[in-house]
């Protein structure tokens, strides 16, 4: 598995996205195509189910060298051995959270991915030790209708400001991506752009020809 600053594209299986397909399915394509990491994302689910799809997928990704994330349950992630947790401002520190180490409450667990949405959240997500955080929406995106887009500018903030692995995501597709690397993202999320397309892989794989190495 590629260490965090190595990882370049993260990719989901979003339930929302699925249409009936087949998780394990989806995550094979997701790796073929080249996927660094991939986000477990059920917003409607039950823990129990999200901990029954992580168990299907995770087998599959850890064959292929793919770090799973699995998103707002850090204890599911912690239980089914998942590599990453993703929290977005309010789930963790409207929780109440200060530190990701204090999360993790002195035992092993995931490693702690942060939502941001502008600097002073970078500020504040970066004092609480994450493993890495993500900066966007950066475009409008039908994942998070009522989020109003940070532009390019916030991109470009981050390429200034964060030392630690960061990503790009809202909205990001074939389209658009070009110039949000020129901006400096190293790294991007696709969720609809990827999901949505008639070949997963190949969508990932026009994804990862124009990211950096």
């Amino acid at each position: 598995m590629k260490p965090l600053a190595q990882c370049r594209l993260y990719t989901f299986i979003d339930t929302a996205f699925l249409r009936g397909r087949d998780p394990a399915g989806i995550a094979r394509e997701l790796c073929a195509g080249g996927s660094d990491l991939v986000q477990l994302r059920a917003k409607n689910a039950t823990p129990g189910e999200i901990r029954r799809l992580a168990d299907i997928v995770h087998p599959i990704l850890k064959e292929a060298g793919v770090g799973l994330v699995i998103n707002d349950h850090y204890e599911i992630a912690r239980q089914v051995g998942a590599e990453w947790c993703h929290l977005g401002q309010e789930d963790f520190f409207g929780a109440g959270w200060a530190t990701s180490a204090g999360l993790a409450g002195g035992r092993p667990g995931p490693g702690l991915g942060l939502s941001t949405h502008c600097p002073d959240d970078a500020r504040r997500a970066l004092a609480a030790g994450p493993a890495y955080i993500a900066a966007g929406p950066v475009y409008a995106t039908g994942t998070k209708p009522d989020a109003k887009p940070v532009t390019l500018e916030y991109v470009r903030w981050m390429r200034e400001h964060v030392a630690i692995p960061w990503f790009a995501i809202g909205g990001i597709n074939l389209a658009n991506l070009d110039a949000v690397v020129e901006a400096g993202a190293e790294g991007v999320c696709a969720v609809s752009a990827i999901l949505d397309a008639p070949d997963i892989a190949e969508a990932c794989r026009q994804f990862r020809s124009r990211l950096p190495d």
